[in-house]
């Protein structure tokens, strides 16, 4: 026994001493990523407190620990709700659009750029699609709506090629197709840095080898390329997947309207409409940690996929 003890005293002193030289040697990098803890615990760990009011009746004058327990009853009427198939169906549609479109466009431009050899124009061309991504959100819905206006820009284009000018946003059938091509619009060129940064580490000497072999730059495309940078995109679809169902409701409420809900309402606008405007504090913390629920289950989903069809995955 004496033994044993003095085994684990001394494990114990040889982590200490293993703790204290690495704060010795690394005390800067552990300084600068102290802000970052406390960002993520304050404003991410610490309200997950919170998401116990899903299963409460919520009262502010109770408090969450005073407030009454009521099971899954907020959840139960959410999957009974008249909105549930359309706010579900339109997340999804949304979602699968802008992963269809959205995610290999900033790829697509990188390797576009990637094959520039001009580097004056490369910069411009690079600078001109980055700048989007720094306008507001606000500026931005605020441009979509005066250009989709029937005197607006949008029209224009539509009247030189023979069709009739109409109200573009408040045609459900437009609204989708109007806020993907504007996300791409303002994310693309910020999306393509990440790509730009892996096309960079691909070997040269790869490339060599595939002309020497007889390889155009298609081939060198599909053989070289893809599967240089093959690791990075698969872990941005892993990212991408696990928050396939949080579409921002940000721009989703600036730009809809009663005559656009049909396709544009999503979960994210309800749980606004919901918690904020009519302040059913439980009911819309029930759809988010539903929400949320599923985002995590296809995180999960895809890193395990990803793992047995490949060498990549995130854990």
């Amino acid at each position: 026994m004496m033994k044993e003890e003095r085994e684990k005293e001394q494990t114990g002193m040889k982590l200490s001493y293993r703790i204290k030289k690495d704060w010795a040697r690394n005390r800067s990098l552990y300084l600068i990523i102290l802000p970052v803890l406390a960002f993520y615990i304050l404003f991410h760990y610490k309200p997950m407190y919170g998401a116990i009011i899903a299963f409460k009746e919520y009262s502010p004058a109770l408090g969450i620990a005073g407030s009454p327990w009521v099971g899954f009853d907020n959840f139960t009427r959410f999957f009974k709700s008249v909105y549930f198939i359309r706010l579900i169906k339109n997340t999804i549609l949304l979602s699968l659009y802008n992963l269809a479109v959205g995610f290999p466009a900033p790829i697509i431009l990188a390797l576009l750029l990637n094959e520039v050899r001009n580097r004056r124009f490369k910069t411009v061309t690079q600078t001109i699609t980055y700048l989007p991504h720094f306008i507001s959100l606000i500026v931005v819905t605020g441009m979509l709506t005066d250009f989709s206006m029937t005197t607006g820009l949008f029209n224009d284009i539509v009247e030189i090629f023979g069709g009739q000018r109409s109200p573009l946003l408040q045609n459900p059938k437009l609204y989708r197709s109007i806020y993907v091509i504007s996300g791409i619009w303002q994310e693309v060129g910020w999306g393509s840095i990440i790509y730009l940064s892996a096309l960079a580490g691909v070997d040269s000497q790869l490339y060599e080898a595939a002309q020497i072999d007889g390889a155009g730059k298609w081939k060198q495309l599909v053989h070289v390329t893809l599967p240089g940078i093959a690791p990075t995109i698969i872990i941005m679809f892993i990212l991408k997947m696990g928050s396939l169902m949080n579409m921002g409701y940000e721009k989703t409420i600036l730009l809809y309207n009663p005559s656009t809900y049909e396709t544009a309402d999503i979960i994210s606008s309800y749980i606004y409409r919901i918690g904020l405007l009519e302040q059913d504090w439980s009911y819309s913390t029930a759809i988010g940690l539903f929400n949320s629920v599923i985002n995590f289950g296809l995180l999960l989903l895809t890193n395990k996929l990803s793992k047995r069809y490949s060498e990549t995955s995130l854990w």
